[in-house]
């Protein structure tokens, strides 16, 4: 009751001013009803920054190259020798490099003759033909050359020449052996050939020639040297022509701009410290110099009597 009547005195005032008594009720209504109608503004969204991704050393699906050598050692040796290479040449290409050990000598050539492997270090008939069919350029090489000779025991007075070896035992590697391959060379006629013994190791060879296994065998010159110094036991009667050293080749799948940085990465003072597990099983002879295909050139005709090479 007493709210009803305030109600009703305040109609009366402001009706007694002239004033709408409903005004003011309606212009709050209003504002209320404006604030609710109109939103407040969304704040800006940004994008976030981008992250930078790392950079691989190899573009998104492209393969790394595979660096190999011959199965002379095994796995584990392998690793130890030609692992710091491999990441020595990443760092330098800026693209993953990897070593893969063939596992086999069957293994090495079949992968070879197919194109699997983009660097390689092996010998100069494996060189020559890589430059020829495959297209590979020759790197660099280690210094010096390699001499084949063919001995018997000194006490083998008939034996004065190679080609009287033929129908004769012969210790030597097996295929493909540039050693065997050279000896096999000499002998044209299939049917005149010496009677290869197959043996594993150069000690080996001289041993077998030594205790009279085989009537001859073929071995680098600076190895015979190291069983027989002054020439006391054995007697050298057949020398093969002097041919270039060990190589490193790169194939088509680098540029000759790639190519060049690694020339000069293992020509690079100091590089002989990082690769010391490599250097002494291969280079102890001295660091590598330059090369050209032009010193390699016809040297893979070797591997003519080899499957799948040539034929």
């Amino acid at each position: 009751m007493v709210v009803l009547l305030l109600v009703a005195g305040y109609f009366t005032y402001e009706l007694a001013k002239g004033r709408n008594p409903l005004q003011r009720f309606t212009g709050t209504l209003q504002k209320t009803d404006t604030a609710t109608a109109t939103p407040a503004p969304a704040p800006v969204q940004t994008a976030p920054a981008p992250v930078p991704e790392p950079q691989p050393a190899t573009p998104p699906g492209e393969m790394p190259l595979v660096l190999s050598a011959p199965p002379r050692e095994s796995a584990e040796d392998g690793d130890e020798r030609f692992g710091p290479m491999a990441e020595y040449l990443s760092q330098t290409l800026g693209r993953k490099v990897v070593y893969k050990h063939p596992g086999t000598w069957g293994g090495y050539q079949s992968d070879m003759q197919n194109g699997v492997y983009d660097i390689v270090f092996d010998g100069p008939h494996f060189v020559g033909w890589r430059v020829e069919k495959l297209g590979h350029s020759v790197l660099a090489r280690l210094p010096g050359e390699f001499l084949y000779v063919g001995f018997v025991r000194k006490d083998n007075t008939g034996i004065k020449d190679i080609k009287q070896l033929a129908g004769q035992t012969v210790c030597v590697h097996a295929l493909p052996n540039l050693g065997t391959l050279m000896l096999l060379s000499e002998f044209g006629n299939p049917a005149r050939q010496p009677v290869i013994v197959i043996t594993k190791g150069y000690s080996n060879i001289y041993q077998g020639v030594s205790e009279g296994k085989c009537v001859a065998g073929m071995l680098p010159k600076v190895h015979l040297k190291k069983h027989d110094i002054s020439g006391t036991y054995m007697r050298i009667m057949y020398s093969h022509r002097s041919i270039p050293e060990q190589a490193i080749t790169a194939g088509l799948r680098l540029s000759a701009d790639e190519q060049a940085k690694i020339t000069e990465a293992l020509l690079t003072p100091g590089t002989e410290a990082t690769l010391a597990a490599f250097r002494e099983a291969y280079a102890f002879g001295g660091w590598f110099v330059r090369a050209s295909n032009a010193e390699y050139a016809g040297l893979g005709a070797y591997l003519k009597p080899v499957q799948g090479f040539y034929n």
